[in-house]
């Protein structure tokens, strides 16, 4: 076990585990931040994205160990009311059906329009990629990415 501090959402966060266990079991198990999800545990379906220094990064295979003192930024942390215009056009487009990766969903598109506020079709395709729909949203969640760059 070792003592870790954290910077999660803007807060410091301190915990006491061992240093291998994966960023995403910290955050749900010890801090109580369940928006991230557990989808596969290899870093394939980006289920469990969150932005480590503004990046998006699959919280299943970072140990925390690794995370010490970086900004890191879950669901909870994007806006205090979900109204992060991400979050915004993910309603009004309908995207989820079950839901369960839109959270992984929304934390790399908001990480792709961080770093390319206009992407192409293409760009949006690449960037989003990595992250698996079961219910095959994906058009949706094109269009939303899409109607987010017409909003700014």
């Amino acid at each position: 076990m070792a003592t870790i501090n954290l910077n999660i959402n803007g807060k410091s966060q301190v915990v006491d585990v061992d240093p291998k266990t994966p960023l995403l079991w910290v955050l749900r198990e010890h801090l109580n931040l369940v928006g991230t999800k557990y989808g596969c545990g290899i870093a394939q379906c980006g289920a469990c994205t969150v932005h480590l220094e503004g990046n998006a990064v699959r919280s299943c295979s970072v140990p925390v160990s690794t995370v010490s003192n970086k900004k890191i930024t879950t669901i909870e942390g994007l806006s205090e009311n979900g109204d992060h215009p991400v979050q915004k056009a993910w309603l009004e487009h309908d995207v989820s059906q079950c839901g369960y990766c839109q959270t992984g969903q929304i934390m790399s598109a908001v990480a792709l329009l961080k770093s390319n506020p206009a992407p192409t079709d293409a760009q949006i395709e690449t960037a989003m990629s990595g992250n698996i729909c079961r219910c095959g949203t994906y058009l949706r969640i094109k269009d939303a990415i899409r109607s987010v760059n017409t909003q700014r």
